[in-house]
């Protein structure tokens, strides 16, 4: 399998420094009275933010003191191409980095921050897919006042190399399409899917593809669902699984814990939500690579997707939280995985607050990048198109290089991406009907 050429461009180290001896000015404010935050703008890129820290005046390097990462533009050769091209209306290429102190978010449609100063950091992309290259890394003075002082904005932005194997759906995945790879204006199949029901009166998953399954996936599917299962209004019992060309699984997603409306309401909750189980065949039967959890936003679909740990059979305390955000339900978006953003962009919190942030790991134990599964996971990993209700959805899967050894690494994300198109559909309003290729025949005659 070849790659795709990209280019990830990344905004890091972000800090701002106000002279302490000098009265900062009117749109200033202290550090300890009000955060402070910016936009990120790059030509035809959804707009990013990402929270700024304050930090000493005497403090030369903010690289100990703040997160790396705090906003990226990943760009294919079509977007480099696209920004490279001339217009006489157009000017050089930059990123424009407007800097507000106060709060994030909205008043009464206006917006609660106040600009301090704008920024503009000239880009070069040309031979970019080839090496590193560094457009800035230091202090650039903003904000002076009448008096002439002025604070001080750290920020590296640069772009590097970012390979991946792009997959395409032909079809919804609950139509049990084929599965391309696409490499230029080049597209070959190399995986199809099946989308089934599993036997809901069986909690055991019995692929009809995976014929030498052992006792062990039944034990992992109980251990993993859930006993909620119940008359009423519930999703259930969908699978999908991938295989390769020869017609051998090499992934499947299981809804292992069914979506059901809360009490009293039409919708999917965040504190009862559905789950699948993203399954990999390993001598003969299923076994756990990760958990997807889905249920219903006032805005759209919440997720949140863990890696199990491999425990050789044995059960593990839980998994690594790898990505939590939520989705429109009308315009869609993109499911990520990225170990590198730990910060605050795209409106993401830290890590440990009520919202984790869609890149950050998030677990009972210890963080740091020596244990598992920063050795297996780092920097980019995988993202995945998913439309909003009501549109035909052909994912289109991206995944970086580093992270495919094998093809059942491939299919796995492959799997995964299915689950989170399908949780679309499972985290509906009940009050909505579904598609019948969702449906069991006893739904359709009920």
């Amino acid at each position: 399998m070849d790659p795709c050429p990209f280019v990830r461009l990344t905004v890091g180290n972000l800090a701002l420094k106000i002279p302490v001896a000098s009265k900062p000015a009117r749109s200033v404010v202290h550090p300890s009275s009000s955060p402070c935050f910016c936009k990120i703008k790059l030509k035809n890129f959804p707009l990013q933010s990402a929270l700024v820290p304050f930090i000493p005046p005497d403090t030369h390097s903010p690289d100990s003191q703040v997160q790396p990462i705090a906003a990226s533009f990943h760009l294919s050769k079509s977007d480099l191409d696209k920004l490279a091209a001339k217009s006489i209306f157009a000017g050089k290429l930059c990123l424009k980095i407007s800097i507000y102190t106060g709060r994030r978010g909205t008043t009464c449609g206006v917006n609660s921050g106040r600009l301090l100063a704008k920024v503009s950091v000239p880009l070069d992309l040309a031979g970019t897919l080839a090496k590193a290259t560094v457009f800035h890394n230091g202090w650039i003075t903003v904000g002076k006042d009448a008096k002439g002082s002025s604070a001080q904005f750290h920020l590296n932005v640069k772009a590097e190399p970012d390979p991946r194997f792009v997959f395409q759906f032909d079809g919804e995945p609950e139509c049990s399409p084929q599965v391309f790879q696409i490499q230029g204006n080049i597209s070959q199949p190399v995986f199809t899917c099946k989308f089934s029901f599993r036997n809901t009166g069986d909690r055991n998953h019995r692929s009809r593809s995976l014929q030498s399954e052992q006792g062990g996936t039944r034990s992992w599917l109980s251990s993993f669902g859930s006993e909620r299962e119940r008359p009423g209004k519930e999703r259930k019992g969908w699978s999908i699984t991938v295989h390769d060309l020869s017609g051998s699984p090499v992934a499947a997603a299981s809804m292992v814990t069914p979506f059901v409306a809360s009490p009293g309401s039409d919708r999917v909750s965040c504190s009862n939500p559905g789950s699948w189980l993203i399954l990999r065949p390993s001598d003969g039967t299923w076994k756990p690579w990760g958990r997807l959890e889905a249920w219903r936003e006032r805005a759209g679909l919440g997720y949140r997707f863990e890696l199990i740990p491999d425990t050789n059979g044995g059960m593990s305390a839980g998994g690594i939280v790898l990505a939590e955000s939520t989705l429109s339900s009308n315009k869609g978006g993109k499911f990520v995985i990225d170990m590198s953003c730990r910060g605050g962009s795209n409106g993401r919190a830290t890590p440990g607050s009520a919202t984790s942030p869609a890149c950050s790991p998030r677990s009972s134990g210890d963080y740091g990048y020596g244990l598992w599964p920063y050795c297996m996971y780092r920097g980019f990993v995988m993202s995945a198109s998913v439309e909003g209700e009501g549109r035909c959805s052909k994912p289109t899967v991206e995944v970086s290089v580093p992270h495919v050894n094998c093809t059942e690494d491939a299919a796995a994300f492959v799997a995964l991406a299915a689950a989170v198109d399908l949780s679309v559909d499972a985290c509906r309003l009940f009050s909505q009907r579904l598609r019948k290729e969702l449906c069991q025949q006893l739904d359709l005659v009920g």
